[in-house]
């Protein structure tokens, strides 16, 4: 029976790594057409699509969505209150749900702008029902605006982003018009730095490489604006899942709106500066998407739409259950490889290199390859420390996409923010919005001693050329488990 078992692992361990490497390949499709389309655009005169001149000023709402966000409301509203539009064609809803001393601080902002002339509405629900979507849809309620436009805390828009946007609404059929993140504190750690690559290969080969293919892509969130139509015939905002903005982007383009990309506007913003809050923001991106995926891709399957539309709809919202693959891997891990302790060269060429290749390789050379044509000056370590990172996580997302897979919506944890740019350090009270990390540190500590014993039995074995792949695994868990160590006693000081 006990080798039935192990068996059983092994299957399921192969089963992941296929998984993986095909989302390898998909990574690596995505990579080449990045290129075709990159040198399309060096060879064309225009950029993406002919735009109108601005000839009018439609009448334009912002809304700044807030939850608790002492250290950067004022920022946000003076950001938005600054944006270069006519003041009679301009409103600002701060649609604040906080409970601490943001409120005063936005009310001290609205107080200032008001006197100077700008349009700005405050909206206190008194409640956080639909938690970001309910405030949006509130705000819509009594929104003026032909255009909506949505940042979100931590986010800066720069004066010209409405004169940049607005003129692609020409085109009646666009529906939503999404700029490019940019990263504030992009240099101020490890941490964040290993974020920016995650992030940015989303914006700069997958948005738009989706956008130039005519594919489905989605509004982020933030730092893009919409045509007010094209949120109200999809159905408007809604709470049934925890990313709003991927649902709402999927039913207006099956609604028939089409949605433009800028590469070329970006919008700067700030990454999450502890482990915590990036572990928080990635369980809720990956349990959202895969409530997005089971409410939307069956109609998705339906619908009259190339194939081609379909399938890359269906990788992209089923792309988070690789957190799922990584952590089944990493815990069948030992068994497998005790299993395979009589195979042979051939076995391992016939098997594992293609797999290492589909997966880790391309994976790894994706990432070099956009860091070396975007960001020339980027770090080596950056990119060395990404398959600790990712390894490291992959089990604690994977409890959120199992739960994404068997319940619909859920509590929307927000992200802390703390108005650091650079290399600031972090604000005296940031100890406020710190997050649970006790049970991760327990299951991190446990996953690394268990991932010692792949490394003792390599080890014992003198199978020393897969020992840098298996030494990956105790690493990983012992660098998410230390980072969380290290900034709970921050937070006990």
């Amino acid at each position: 029976m006990f080798p039935d078992k192990l068996n059983i692992f092994m299957l399921l361990h192969f089963t992941a790594m296929a998984g993986l490497m095909l989302y390898g390949i998909h990574r690596f499709w995505f990579m080449c057409l990045w290129y075709l389309e990159r040198k399309k655009i060096h060879r064309d005169a225009t950029n993406y699509c002919k735009v109108s001149l601005l000839r009018h000023y439609p009448y334009v709402t912002i809304q700044l969505p807030l939850y608790n966000e002492r250290f950067v409301a004022a920022r946000l509203v003076d950001a938005a209150a600054i944006i270069d539009w006519p003041k009679d064609r301009l409103e600002i809803q701060i649609l604040d749900d906080s409970s601490d001393d943001t409120k005063g601080i936005v009310d001290e902002r609205i107080d200032y702008w008001e006197r100077r002339g700008v349009i700005i509405k405050l909206l206190r629900r008194g409640t956080r029902n639909g938690f970001k979507a309910g405030a949006l849809s509130c705000g819509l309620l009594s929104a003026k605006g032909e255009f909506i436009a949505v940042f979100d805390a931590d986010f800066l828009p720069q004066p010209d982003f409405l004169i940049k946007t607005i003129p692609f609404f020409s085109d009646k059929k666009i529906g939503m018009v999404q700029a490019k993140w940019g990263f504030l504190n992009r240099e101020h750690s490890l941490l964040t730095g290993i974020q920016s690559l995650l992030l940015g290969q989303h914006f700069s080969i997958e948005h738009f490489v989706r956008f130039r293919r005519g594919l489905f892509f989605n509004f982020n969130g933030t730092a893009g604006i919409w045509r007010r139509k094209a949120i109200e015939s999809a159905g408007g905002w809604q709470s049934d899942t925890v990313t709003e903005d991927l649902d709402l982007s999927y039913r207006a383009q099956l609604a028939g709106w089409r949605f433009v990309y800028l590469d070329d506007l970006v919008v700067p913003s700030e990454l999450p500066v502890t482990l915590a809050s990036f572990r928080s923001q990635q369980q809720r991106w990956a349990k959202g998407s895969v409530q997005t995926a089971r409410k939307i891709l069956p109609g998705l399957f339906c619908a009259d739409l190339p194939f081609k539309v379909k399938c890359e709809s269906a990788a992209h919202l089923l792309a988070n259950f690789c957190w799922l693959l990584a952590a089944v891997v990493t815990l069948t891990l030992y068994s497998t490889i005790t299993w395979r302790v009589f195979i042979g060269p051939f076995q391992m060429i016939r098997l594992d290199l293609p797999l290492f290749l589909g997966t880790s390789f391309i994976l790894f050379l994706y990432f070099i390859i956009y860091s070396m044509k975007e960001w020339r000056q980027t770090p080596y370590l950056w990119i060395v420390f990404l398959p600790v990172l990712t390894i490291g996580m992959a089990p604690s997302i994977a409890i959120s996409v199992i739960k994404g897979c068997i319940t619909r919506g859920g509590d929307f944890k927000r992200t802390p923010k703390f108005g650091i740019q650079g290399k600031q350090n972090m604000p005296g009270k940031s100890f406020l919005y710190r997050q649970r990390s006790i049970p991760y540190i327990v299951m991190n500590s446990l996953l690394f001693f268990y991932s010692l014993l792949p490394v003792a039995f390599v080890v014992q074995r003198g199978t020393w050329l897969a020992l840098p792949f298996i030494l990956l695994f105790p690493c990983a868990f012992l660098f998410v488990a230390g980072r969380d160590v290290i900034e709970l006693s921050k937070k006990l000081e």
